[in-house]
């Protein structure tokens, strides 16, 4: 059977009605739930074996039965990990349909159906009783409910219902506790990412809007592999704190609470962010510890564990705030049921007993809602502005009209300031076209920029005032985008005003050109790499219909990564397969490209990576990707700005290095659709 699914495509701004197998969506849904990350993540199993270990021999020393509740079970990994520990019985609590249909058939095929029962309901909807779903109170309580913020996933609500409701009172939990810990930092690198910077264009300094600049920022965490970030791209101001601790043997409170820690500054500097982590104790007397701390704070950092699942956190402060060594101050940590925000306060000023805690921070300036912390970075790289910059230098003239089709972009400002006559922008929003109306305002360029909340197939001479464009530009950037090549919007949006287009009129960029590498992921092949017996534990975790899950899609397509934050090493030179020349429209019949891309390094090839190069001119080239040249041993740099494609292979292939083998290629842009199509294969001699 077949069933359509209607699809925004990003390349096109059309919606499209693709034909879809009846198994799609549950193929589909555990393929992208990240459940291999979890299932290779040999010191979080570790851990929790021991930790359950632990807990079943306690209630077994006291000479009761054990029976078992596992919240959110996933697989079921941890349910079998506790009857492989002797538990007499266990009910395995997961919400997510697919997974818990999956997890029926690993536990039956793991022989362990007889003691554990599959609940495919949320906890908080899980009965007790002779006619419920658990026919007794639990006395050892297993969850995995967290992420990278501890508590995002509704770790708190889950807890606080099921000691109402479904465990024994002092009852066993794994983990036993969580503690989070933070640190204020200064770091230019990590501001960035929250505040518009002022910028220097054609010898005038534009300023950011004091809206924005006075905006406490968005309230969602920023997640990310914080190993990545070089100690030396930030200062510590303070030590690390510990913040608070959740005891999840005990009752668990929802409601909303702060914590408090006082320290003394090490250094001068202005507290901008703090860096938080968290780790759990998987028994009392914290023998079995799991931590997310960032591989720097190891002694020896590659002994640091990797997951994708559980990250670490940065916070940005309402206002940085200028810190003076040896100062006395107070970092606050506020979190309701489900998230976290902090605080800083110099520490010993009187607080009124009434005064609430520090509200969550609230975005009213509009632009931390129309930017993304990697947007807030682009437009803050003074190298991409410059690039920007001497290219529209180039092309523009007095006589220059101009029109700018991005999202929020700020090159319809550069190009005022750098003497265009008329500068038009097309905005897809009212809330973006509002932001960069505050940009214009602050630097008194109200009336010179014309923002229209137009499509650019509704665009017509009238709205241009009669004027025909010579010089049509974009970054391009689009919030839609979700792979590289949907930037190709732009090429779509240019023959839609190849009518209103000056004859011979500048084209920024003038084309663009897809990339590619073969690689060796450090890391980041974990979460798609197959998963068989979970070593150590006796236990089978994934059986072929779920490996053909993990596997359904990203043997078909490439998916977006910030391969900035997942280090690999390049086992073929870079190569350009494809160009979309955006001096023309369009065409109506497909590109194709094939070729073959030998492998020099040696080294396992997991797959290619896969990015954009815009040429803005001739001799001006702004890259999405690799942004330096690969090293003889392979290292790469890319753009922390954009996310990059990566296509896994079906399976790794072992490069020798020697060139015989080679990643095949071959892709298609169907016009018609916005989309390309690709495959790739290994060939060797």
């Amino acid at each position: 059977m077949k069933t359509f699914c209607g699809r925004a495509n990003p390349c096109t701004g059309s919606v499209d009605w693709v034909e879809e197998s009846e198994e799609y969506d549950y193929h589909q849904e555990i393929a992208r739930s990240c459940y291999a990350d979890m299932l290779h993540d040999h010191d979080r199993n570790v851990k929790y074996y021991q930790g359950i270990r632990a807990a079943v021999a306690r209630v077994k020393a006291r000479g009761e039965r054990v029976v078992v509740l596992d919240i959110g079970t996933g697989t079921g990994l941890l349910s079998m990990m506790a009857v492989t520990c002797g538990a007499d019985f266990c009910y395995a609590v997961e919400v997510f349909n697919p997974m818990a249909e999956a997890a029926q058939i690993i536990v039956e095929k793991n022989g362990c159906s007889d003691k554990i029962k599959i609940i495919n309901k949320h906890s908080t909807d899980v009965t007790v009783g002779a006619d419920g779903d658990m026919q007794e109170k639990a006395n050892v309580l297993i969850t995995e409910l967290f992420d990278t913020e501890l508590i995002g996933e509704g770790a708190l609500p889950s807890y606080e219902h099921a000691h109402q409701h479904l465990v024994q009172a002092g009852c066993e939990a794994v983990p036993h506790r969580a503690t989070v810990y933070a640190q204020l930092v200064e770091s230019e690198l990590l501001w960035s990412w929250n505040q518009l910077q002022p910028m220097e264009v054609g010898g005038i300094q534009l300023l950011p809007p004091p809206a924005v600049s006075h905006c406490a920022g968005a309230h969602s965490v920023c997640d990310i592999q914080l190993s990545q970030v070089s100690p030396g791209s930030f200062t510590p101001l303070g030590p690390l704190c510990t913040m608070f601790s959740v005891d999840f043997s005990k009752p668990v409170s929802s409601a909303l609470q702060s914590h408090s820690s006082q320290f003394e500054a090490q250094a001068d500097g202005r507290g901008q962010v703090v860096v938080s982590w968290w780790d759990l104790d998987m028994d009392p007397s914290r023998s079995i510890v799991c931590s997310m701390a960032p591989s720097w704070t190891y002694q020896q950092p590659v002994t640091a564990p990797w997951r994708d699942h559980w990250m670490q956190s940065v916070y940005f402060l309402p206002a940085e705030r200028r810190v003076t060594a040896g100062e006395q101050l107070s970092l606050t940590v506020c979190h309701d049921d489900y998230s976290l925000w902090f605080s800083l306060q110099p520490h010993g000023l009187p607080r009124p007993l009434t005064e609430a805690p520090p509200t969550r921070p609230c975005c009213t300036c509009q632009a931390h809602l129309v930017w993304t912390r990697p947007r807030f970075g682009e437009l803050n790289d003074r190298r991409r502005t410059k690039s920007y910059v001497s290219a529209l230098q180039s092309i523009l003239s007095e006589d220059s009209v101009c029109l700018s089709v991005s999202d929020g972009s700020l090159l319809p400002v550069f190009a005022c300031v750098l003497g265009a006559r008329k500068v038009f922008s097309l905005e897809n929003s009212r809330m973006s076209q509002q932001v960069i109306t505050q940009v214009l305002e602050t630097n008194s360029m109200r009336g010179d920029v014309k923002l229209l909340e137009l499509r650019p197939d509704q665009l017509s001479r009238s709205d241009l005032k009669g004027e025909q464009v010579s010089v049509l530009i974009g970054e391009p950037y689009f919030s839609t985008s979700l792979l590289p090549w949907h930037s190709l919007f732009f090429w779509y949006c240019r023959t839609a005003l190849a009518g209103l287009l000056k004859p011979g009129a500048a084209i920024l960029p003038c084309s663009a050109s897809l990339h590619l590498v073969a690689v060796e992921f450090q890391d980041l092949w974990r979460i798609r790499a197959p998963c068989g017996i979970c070593e150590g534990f006796n236990v089978t975790p994934m059986d072929e219909m779920v490996q053909r899950s993990l596997d359904f899609r990203e043997t078909r397509e490439a998916e977006p990564h910030p391969l900035w934050e997942y280090p690999c090493r390049a086992l073929s030179e870079s190569a350009a397969v494809m160009t979309f020349d955006f001096t023309q429209c369009v065409p109506q019949q497909p590109i194709s490209s094939q070729g073959l891309l030998p492998l020099l390094r040696m080294g396992r090839c997991h797959g290619v990576a896969l990015w954009m190069e815009y040429q803005l001119t001739s001799d001006i080239t702004v890259s999405g990707g690799l942004i330096g040249p690969i090293s003889e041993q392979g290292s790469c740099e890319w753009s922390p700005h954009r996310k990059q494609g990566v296509y896994f292979l079906r399976s790794p292939w072992e490069s020798s290095g020697d060139g015989r083998a080679a990643v095949t290629y071959s892709f298609t842009f169907e016009p018609s659709v916005g989309d390309i199509k690709m495959d790739f294969s290994i060939s060797s001699e």
